[in-house]
């Protein structure tokens, strides 16, 4: 464990990218295992490396967002522009989610969809309502969770709720 805090310490950057490219990656395999009924591998190679790269770009943005929003919900406790919540507190931390993911979430949503559409040369916006919405009642709640554990664990965790995400909506778009 004291080597993973070092290496996050130290690489905030290279270890976002990694975390989001490899469990992000896992989520949506496991998502398609689920959607499909069949655990046969569901991407190509290059497929795969074009997902970890769009999924490495996603935890850049959330690494950046994650750092932005704390000093935006900390500038507003300051400015008496918010209540005085304590950090680590469930207050700050639903503060910092719902303000972090109903603005720059909306944006995530809507790259993740462009970059996934790039290499189908396609324009696919179906069910993007229903991707923001998991903003509402996924990531709200588990970034809630996320900015109540010590910030060295931050970015791991949201990449592991992507995992968790994918279980979710496998199972719930079985054919």
């Amino acid at each position: 464990m004291n080597l993973y805090l070092i290496w996050v310490r130290d690489n905030p950057i290279l270890s976002a990218i990694v975390q989001f490219a490899i469990l992000g990656t896992i989520g949506e395999i496991i998502s398609k295992w689920l959607v499909q009924k069949s655990f046969k591998y569901p991407f190509s190679f290059p497929m795969t490396l074009w997902k970890m790269l769009v999924w490495a770009t996603l935890g850049v943005g959330t690494k950046y967002a994650f750092k932005g929003f704390t000093g935006f919900v900390d500038e507003l406790i300051e400015q008496n522009m918010w209540p005085g919540f304590q950090g680590g507190s469930f207050g700050y931390a639903f503060s910092l989610s719902a303000l972090m993911n109903l603005q720059f979430g909306l944006f995530l949503v809507i790259m993740h969809r462009v970059l996934d559409n790039l290499p189908a040369k396609q324009k696919n916006w179906k069910n993007l309502d229903k991707s923001m919405y998991s903003l509402l009642w996924f990531w709200i709640p588990a970034h809630t969770v996320t900015f109540m554990v010590p910030n060295d664990f931050r970015i791991g965790l949201a990449a592991i709720w992507s995992i968790a995400l994918g279980l979710i909506l496998g199972f719930f778009n079985r054919k």
